[in-house]
Protein backbone atom coordinates (compact mmCIF):
# COMPACT_ATOMS: atom_id res chain seq x y z
CA UNK A 1 0.00 0.00 0.00
CA UNK A 2 1.46 3.22 -1.26
CA UNK A 3 2.33 6.02 1.69
CA UNK A 4 3.12 9.56 2.25
CA UNK A 5 6.41 9.75 3.48
CA UNK A 6 8.13 12.82 5.33
CA UNK A 7 12.27 13.04 5.86
CA UNK A 8 13.83 15.79 7.63
CA UNK A 9 16.90 15.99 9.59
CA UNK A 10 17.65 18.35 12.00
CA UNK A 11 20.81 19.84 15.06
CA UNK A 12 24.21 19.27 14.10
CA UNK A 13 25.83 18.54 11.13
CA UNK A 14 27.20 14.61 11.04
CA UNK A 15 29.09 12.69 8.40
CA UNK A 16 25.49 10.59 7.37
CA UNK A 17 22.35 13.13 7.18
CA UNK A 18 23.13 13.46 3.00
CA UNK A 19 23.70 9.60 2.75
CA UNK A 20 20.93 8.61 5.63
CA UNK A 21 18.52 10.89 2.90
CA UNK A 22 19.95 8.82 -0.08
CA UNK A 23 19.59 5.11 1.74
CA UNK A 24 15.68 5.97 2.45
CA UNK A 25 15.43 7.28 -0.90
CA UNK A 26 16.69 4.04 -2.35
CA UNK A 27 15.20 1.88 0.22
CA UNK A 28 11.13 3.13 -0.71
CA UNK A 29 11.89 3.47 -4.61
CA UNK A 30 12.82 -0.74 -3.76
CA UNK A 31 10.23 -1.21 -1.87
CA UNK A 32 7.42 1.25 -2.16
CA UNK A 33 8.02 2.28 -5.76
CA UNK A 34 4.55 3.93 -5.24
CA UNK A 35 4.97 6.26 -1.83
CA UNK A 36 5.04 9.67 -2.15
CA UNK A 37 8.37 11.43 -0.61
CA UNK A 38 8.53 14.89 0.59
CA UNK A 39 11.25 16.42 2.82
CA UNK A 40 10.85 19.36 5.05
CA UNK A 41 13.76 21.75 4.76
CA UNK A 42 15.88 22.74 7.72
CA UNK A 43 13.96 19.91 10.37
CA UNK A 44 11.37 21.00 12.39
CA UNK A 45 12.04 24.53 11.64
CA UNK A 46 10.44 23.60 7.91
CA UNK A 47 7.87 21.74 9.44
CA UNK A 48 6.49 24.93 11.30
CA UNK A 49 7.04 26.68 8.25
CA UNK A 50 5.38 24.26 5.93
CA UNK A 51 8.48 24.82 3.36
CA UNK A 52 9.68 21.53 2.25
CA UNK A 53 10.80 19.44 -1.20
CA UNK A 54 9.43 17.01 -3.26
CA UNK A 55 11.40 13.98 -3.92
CA UNK A 56 10.71 13.44 -7.81
CA UNK A 57 11.31 11.01 -10.37
CA UNK A 58 14.72 12.09 -11.19
CA UNK A 59 15.95 12.24 -7.35
CA UNK A 60 14.86 9.15 -6.98
CA UNK A 61 16.79 7.87 -10.11
CA UNK A 62 19.91 9.98 -8.49
CA UNK A 63 19.80 9.23 -4.97
CA UNK A 64 22.95 7.32 -5.04
CA UNK A 65 24.99 10.63 -5.67
CA UNK A 66 23.61 11.30 -1.63
CA UNK A 67 26.23 9.09 -0.43
CA UNK A 68 29.17 10.67 -2.08
CA UNK A 69 28.69 14.26 0.26
CA UNK A 70 28.17 15.80 3.86
CA UNK A 71 26.19 18.12 5.23
CA UNK A 72 22.59 17.47 4.30
CA UNK A 73 21.16 18.80 1.53
CA UNK A 74 17.42 19.90 2.82
CA UNK A 75 19.21 21.32 5.46
CA UNK A 76 19.21 21.23 9.29
CA UNK A 77 17.88 23.35 12.71
CA UNK A 78 17.78 23.48 16.06
CA UNK A 79 13.92 23.63 17.31
CA UNK A 80 12.84 22.30 20.31
CA UNK A 81 8.89 21.88 19.50
CA UNK A 82 8.22 21.59 23.62
CA UNK A 83 9.73 25.24 23.86
CA UNK A 84 7.33 27.49 22.87
CA UNK A 85 8.83 30.83 24.02
CA UNK A 86 11.73 30.33 21.92
CA UNK A 87 9.92 29.38 18.55
CA UNK A 88 7.35 32.37 19.50
CA UNK A 89 10.35 34.75 19.56
CA UNK A 90 11.43 32.86 16.36
CA UNK A 91 8.33 33.67 14.77
CA UNK A 92 7.73 29.77 13.78
CA UNK A 93 4.43 30.21 15.98
CA UNK A 94 2.08 32.30 17.12
CA UNK A 95 1.77 33.56 20.86
CA UNK A 96 -0.16 30.88 22.72
CA UNK A 97 -0.29 28.20 20.08
CA UNK A 98 1.16 24.81 20.68
CA UNK A 99 4.22 23.66 18.97
CA UNK A 100 3.38 20.01 19.35
CA UNK A 101 -0.33 20.54 17.93
CA UNK A 102 0.97 22.99 14.94
CA UNK A 103 3.49 20.36 13.71
CA UNK A 104 0.95 17.16 14.21
CA UNK A 105 -1.12 19.58 12.14
CA UNK A 106 1.13 20.46 9.69
CA UNK A 107 1.23 16.63 9.10
CA UNK A 108 -2.23 16.04 8.62
CA UNK A 109 -2.48 18.66 6.32
CA UNK A 110 0.31 17.09 4.12
CA UNK A 111 -1.38 13.68 4.43
CA UNK A 112 1.76 12.43 6.06
CA UNK A 113 1.49 8.59 6.76
CA UNK A 114 5.63 7.66 8.08
CA UNK A 115 8.03 10.95 9.38
CA UNK A 116 11.77 9.97 9.12
CA UNK A 117 13.50 11.94 11.63
CA UNK A 118 17.59 11.88 11.07
CA UNK A 119 19.19 13.53 13.99
CA UNK A 120 21.32 13.13 17.62
CA UNK A 121 19.32 12.98 21.00
CA UNK A 122 17.57 16.19 21.44
CA UNK A 123 15.95 15.65 17.63
CA UNK A 124 15.25 12.13 18.55
CA UNK A 125 13.46 13.46 22.35
CA UNK A 126 11.77 15.97 19.88
CA UNK A 127 10.56 13.29 17.62
CA UNK A 128 9.44 11.60 21.08
CA UNK A 129 7.31 14.39 22.01
CA UNK A 130 5.99 14.51 19.01
CA UNK A 131 5.42 10.93 18.08
CA UNK A 132 3.72 10.77 21.76
CA UNK A 133 1.45 13.91 21.18
CA UNK A 134 -0.10 12.26 17.76
CA UNK A 135 -0.71 8.98 19.59
CA UNK A 136 -2.40 10.42 22.07
CA UNK A 137 -4.58 12.44 19.83
CA UNK A 138 -5.03 9.86 17.35
CA UNK A 139 -3.39 10.91 14.56
CA UNK A 140 -2.38 7.87 13.23
CA UNK A 141 1.36 8.27 12.21
CA UNK A 142 4.39 6.35 12.23
CA UNK A 143 7.86 7.89 13.07
CA UNK A 144 11.04 6.34 12.85
CA UNK A 145 14.44 8.14 13.73
CA UNK A 146 17.98 7.33 12.77
CA UNK A 147 20.71 8.11 15.15
CA UNK A 148 23.03 10.75 14.25
CA UNK A 149 25.55 12.36 16.20
CA UNK A 150 29.52 12.28 16.31
CA UNK A 151 29.11 12.42 19.83
CA UNK A 152 27.97 9.00 20.22
CA UNK A 153 26.17 9.66 23.31
CA UNK A 154 22.14 8.51 22.38
CA UNK A 155 21.22 6.13 25.06
CA UNK A 156 21.16 3.35 24.35
CA UNK A 157 22.43 3.36 21.33
CA UNK A 158 25.87 1.53 20.47
CA UNK A 159 27.30 3.55 17.50
CA UNK A 160 25.46 6.20 16.00
CA UNK A 161 25.76 7.46 12.39
CA UNK A 162 29.06 9.44 11.42
CA UNK A 163 30.36 9.40 14.64
CA UNK A 164 33.57 6.85 13.13
CA UNK A 165 33.68 9.17 10.27
CA UNK A 166 33.91 12.22 12.59
CA UNK A 167 37.36 10.78 14.43
CA UNK A 168 38.65 9.75 10.99
CA UNK A 169 38.42 13.23 9.73
CA UNK A 170 39.66 14.85 13.31
CA UNK A 171 42.63 13.04 13.34
CA UNK A 172 43.24 13.39 9.40
CA UNK A 173 42.86 17.11 10.72
CA UNK A 174 45.35 16.56 13.52
CA UNK A 175 47.91 15.57 11.40
CA UNK A 176 48.09 19.22 9.66
CA UNK A 177 47.57 20.90 13.09
CA UNK A 178 50.30 19.16 14.81
CA UNK A 179 52.72 19.68 12.58
CA UNK A 180 52.87 23.31 13.69
CA UNK A 181 54.72 21.97 17.13
CA UNK A 182 57.98 23.28 15.74
CA UNK A 183 56.67 26.78 14.23
CA UNK A 184 58.02 28.36 17.54
CA UNK A 185 59.75 27.37 20.41
CA UNK A 186 58.08 25.33 23.34
CA UNK A 187 54.56 25.99 21.35
CA UNK A 188 51.23 24.61 23.28
CA UNK A 189 49.14 23.03 20.64
CA UNK A 190 45.45 22.19 21.74
CA UNK A 191 43.35 20.05 19.52
CA UNK A 192 39.57 20.80 20.51
CA UNK A 193 37.11 18.30 19.46
CA UNK A 194 33.62 18.35 19.57
CA UNK A 195 31.89 16.02 22.61
CA UNK A 196 29.71 18.38 24.53
CA UNK A 197 29.29 15.67 27.62
CA UNK A 198 31.14 12.64 26.15
CA UNK A 199 34.29 12.24 25.48
CA UNK A 200 34.19 9.35 23.06
CA UNK A 201 34.86 11.40 19.76
CA UNK A 202 37.92 12.71 21.27
CA UNK A 203 39.42 9.40 22.53
CA UNK A 204 38.21 7.96 19.37
CA UNK A 205 40.29 10.31 17.16
CA UNK A 206 42.97 10.45 19.10
CA UNK A 207 43.11 6.45 18.91
CA UNK A 208 42.96 7.22 15.12
CA UNK A 209 45.44 9.74 15.22
CA UNK A 210 48.12 7.54 17.56
CA UNK A 211 47.34 4.66 15.25
CA UNK A 212 48.97 7.10 12.59
CA UNK A 213 51.73 8.01 14.39
CA UNK A 214 53.07 4.97 15.67
CA UNK A 215 52.55 3.66 11.60
CA UNK A 216 55.50 6.20 10.22
CA UNK A 217 58.81 6.08 10.19
CA UNK A 218 60.42 8.98 11.91
CA UNK A 219 64.20 10.74 11.28
CA UNK A 220 64.76 12.31 14.69
CA UNK A 221 68.51 13.18 13.80
CA UNK A 222 66.77 15.87 11.29
CA UNK A 223 63.98 16.65 14.17
CA UNK A 224 61.54 14.30 12.40
CA UNK A 225 60.96 13.06 15.53
CA UNK A 226 57.69 10.97 17.06
CA UNK A 227 58.16 12.16 20.27
CA UNK A 228 56.82 16.09 19.22
CA UNK A 229 53.92 14.61 16.64
CA UNK A 230 52.52 12.59 19.35
CA UNK A 231 49.91 12.90 21.99
CA UNK A 232 50.41 14.29 25.76
CA UNK A 233 47.57 14.48 27.17
CA UNK A 234 44.07 14.10 26.48
CA UNK A 235 41.38 15.58 28.56
CA UNK A 236 37.25 14.22 28.44
CA UNK A 237 33.98 15.15 30.48
CA UNK A 238 33.73 11.97 32.53
CA UNK A 239 37.27 12.02 34.14
CA UNK A 240 38.33 14.56 37.01
CA UNK A 241 41.87 16.81 35.49
CA UNK A 242 43.77 17.49 37.91
CA UNK A 243 45.27 20.68 36.53
CA UNK A 244 48.55 21.28 38.88
CA UNK A 245 49.71 17.47 38.32
CA UNK A 246 48.81 17.67 34.66
CA UNK A 247 51.03 20.65 34.42
CA UNK A 248 54.39 19.51 36.33
CA UNK A 249 53.68 16.59 33.67
CA UNK A 250 53.64 18.08 30.81
CA UNK A 251 56.13 20.87 31.88
CA UNK A 252 58.59 17.74 31.88
CA UNK A 253 57.22 16.78 28.14
CA UNK A 254 57.70 20.37 27.21
CA UNK A 255 61.44 20.65 28.65
CA UNK A 256 62.33 17.05 27.12
CA UNK A 257 60.61 17.52 23.68
CA UNK A 258 60.57 21.08 23.01
CA UNK A 259 56.64 21.21 22.46
CA UNK A 260 53.41 19.91 24.51
CA UNK A 261 50.37 18.30 22.36
CA UNK A 262 46.83 17.94 24.13
CA UNK A 263 43.68 16.26 22.77
CA UNK A 264 40.60 17.88 24.72
CA UNK A 265 37.12 17.47 24.49
CA UNK A 266 34.81 20.77 24.18
CA UNK A 267 32.90 19.58 26.72
CA UNK A 268 35.70 18.69 29.82
CA UNK A 269 36.11 21.57 32.04
CA UNK A 270 32.76 23.39 31.67
CA UNK A 271 31.67 23.19 35.14
CA UNK A 272 35.03 25.23 36.11
CA UNK A 273 34.30 27.81 33.36
CA UNK A 274 30.67 27.94 34.03
CA UNK A 275 31.47 28.78 37.47
CA UNK A 276 34.17 31.01 36.88
CA UNK A 277 31.24 32.99 34.88
CA UNK A 278 28.93 33.31 37.49
CA UNK A 279 31.34 34.19 40.04
CA UNK A 280 32.60 36.87 38.11
CA UNK A 281 28.38 38.32 37.43
CA UNK A 282 28.88 36.94 33.46
CA UNK A 283 26.07 35.58 31.79
CA UNK A 284 26.25 32.02 30.83
CA UNK A 285 25.12 31.71 27.24
CA UNK A 286 22.49 28.98 26.47
CA UNK A 287 21.07 27.41 23.78
CA UNK A 288 17.05 26.62 22.83
CA UNK A 289 17.51 23.40 24.90
CA UNK A 290 19.66 25.24 27.37
CA UNK A 291 22.77 23.42 27.09
CA UNK A 292 25.54 25.84 27.55
CA UNK A 293 26.61 27.20 24.46
CA UNK A 294 30.20 25.91 24.00
CA UNK A 295 31.72 28.17 20.96
CA UNK A 296 30.90 31.08 23.42
CA UNK A 297 32.34 30.02 26.27
CA UNK A 298 35.71 28.59 24.57
CA UNK A 299 36.95 25.52 26.63
CA UNK A 300 40.34 25.06 24.01
CA UNK A 301 40.87 29.13 25.55
CA UNK A 302 39.93 28.46 28.90
CA UNK A 303 42.39 25.49 29.23
CA UNK A 304 45.39 27.39 27.34
CA UNK A 305 45.47 29.86 29.98
CA UNK A 306 45.22 27.45 32.70
CA UNK A 307 48.09 25.61 31.24
CA UNK A 308 50.49 28.23 29.52
CA UNK A 309 52.14 29.72 32.04
CA UNK A 310 52.12 26.67 34.05
CA UNK A 311 54.27 24.79 31.63
CA UNK A 312 56.51 27.43 29.99
CA UNK A 313 54.48 27.84 26.59
CA UNK A 314 55.79 30.76 24.41
CA UNK A 315 53.41 30.04 21.83
CA UNK A 316 49.85 28.73 22.44
CA UNK A 317 47.63 27.19 19.28
CA UNK A 318 43.62 26.14 19.63
CA UNK A 319 42.52 24.79 16.94
CA UNK A 320 38.99 23.06 16.61
CA UNK A 321 38.47 20.38 14.39
CA UNK A 322 34.63 20.13 14.61
CA UNK A 323 33.16 21.91 11.54
CA UNK A 324 35.96 19.91 9.34
CA UNK A 325 35.08 16.93 11.14
CA UNK A 326 31.40 16.64 11.07
CA UNK A 327 30.39 17.69 7.34
CA UNK A 328 32.56 14.97 6.01
CA UNK A 329 30.90 12.44 3.42
CA UNK A 330 30.37 9.05 5.44
CA UNK A 331 33.63 6.35 5.21
CA UNK A 332 33.28 2.94 4.62
CA UNK A 333 32.00 1.90 7.71
CA UNK A 334 29.43 4.12 8.69
CA UNK A 335 28.46 3.66 4.60
CA UNK A 336 27.72 0.18 5.52
CA UNK A 337 26.29 0.91 9.08
CA UNK A 338 23.98 3.41 7.40
CA UNK A 339 22.69 1.23 4.87
CA UNK A 340 21.26 -1.40 7.58
CA UNK A 341 19.97 1.17 9.33
CA UNK A 342 17.18 2.73 6.40
CA UNK A 343 17.21 -0.95 5.36
CA UNK A 344 15.10 -1.34 9.05
CA UNK A 345 13.91 2.36 9.32
CA UNK A 346 11.92 1.29 5.74
CA UNK A 347 10.79 -1.58 6.80
CA UNK A 348 9.23 -0.45 10.65
CA UNK A 349 7.93 2.11 8.99
CA UNK A 350 6.00 0.16 6.41
CA UNK A 351 4.71 -1.60 8.82
CA UNK A 352 4.06 0.62 11.52
CA UNK A 353 6.26 0.53 14.10
CA UNK A 354 7.83 3.57 15.96
CA UNK A 355 11.31 4.38 17.07
CA UNK A 356 14.86 4.42 16.63
CA UNK A 357 16.64 2.41 14.57
CA UNK A 358 19.99 1.20 16.71
CA UNK A 359 22.22 -1.75 18.07
CA UNK A 360 20.05 -1.69 21.38
CA UNK A 361 23.03 -2.22 24.17
CA UNK A 362 20.55 -3.44 26.32
CA UNK A 363 19.28 -6.04 24.01
CA UNK A 364 22.71 -7.69 23.25
CA UNK A 365 23.29 -4.97 20.26
CA UNK A 366 20.28 -6.16 18.71
CA UNK A 367 19.78 -4.01 15.37
CA UNK A 368 15.78 -2.96 16.00
CA UNK A 369 13.74 0.01 16.53
CA UNK A 370 13.60 0.97 19.64
CA UNK A 371 10.95 2.92 21.53
CA UNK A 372 11.52 6.70 21.88
CA UNK A 373 10.60 6.75 25.56
CA UNK A 374 13.70 4.34 26.25
CA UNK A 375 16.01 7.31 24.02
CA UNK A 376 17.99 9.95 25.85
CA UNK A 377 21.31 11.83 25.60
CA UNK A 378 24.24 12.20 27.38
CA UNK A 379 25.49 8.83 27.52
CA UNK A 380 28.96 8.89 29.06
CA UNK A 381 32.53 7.52 27.74
CA UNK A 382 33.32 4.83 29.34
CA UNK A 383 36.88 5.70 30.37
CA UNK A 384 37.87 2.16 32.51
CA UNK A 385 37.70 0.40 28.81
CA UNK A 386 41.01 -0.98 28.18
CA UNK A 387 41.73 0.67 24.57
CA UNK A 388 41.67 3.60 26.44
CA UNK A 389 43.17 2.68 29.53
CA UNK A 390 46.28 1.44 27.37
CA UNK A 391 45.96 4.97 25.36
CA UNK A 392 46.56 6.94 28.34
CA UNK A 393 49.40 4.80 29.92
CA UNK A 394 51.20 4.71 26.22
CA UNK A 395 51.33 8.92 26.38
CA UNK A 396 52.10 8.18 30.02
CA UNK A 397 49.04 10.00 31.32
CA UNK A 398 48.16 8.99 34.31
CA UNK A 399 44.12 7.26 34.59
CA UNK A 400 41.95 9.58 35.29
CA UNK A 401 39.30 9.09 37.97
CA UNK A 402 35.92 9.54 36.86
CA UNK A 403 33.62 12.18 37.67
CA UNK A 404 31.06 10.81 40.34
Amino acid sequence: MAKKVAILTAGGYAPCLSSAIGGLIERYTAQSPDSEIIAYKHGYEGLLRNDHLQVTPAVRAKAHLLHRFGGSPIGNSRVKLTNAADLVRRGLVGAGDDPLKTAAERLRSDGIDILHTIGGDDTNTTAADLAAYLAEHGYGLTVVGLPKTIDNDIVPIRQSLGADTAAEMGARFARNVLAEHNAAPGTLIIHEVMGRHCGWLTAATARKYRDWVLGQDWLPEIGLSREAWDIHAVFVPEAEIDLEAEALRLRAAMEKVGSVNIFLSEGAGVESIVQELEETGQEVPRDAFGHVMLDKVNPGQWFARQFAGLIGASKVLVQKSGYYSRSAAPNDYDLALIASMADLAVESALTGVSGVIGHDERDSDALKAIEFSRIGGGKPFDVTQPWYQDLLKEIGQPRMLEIG
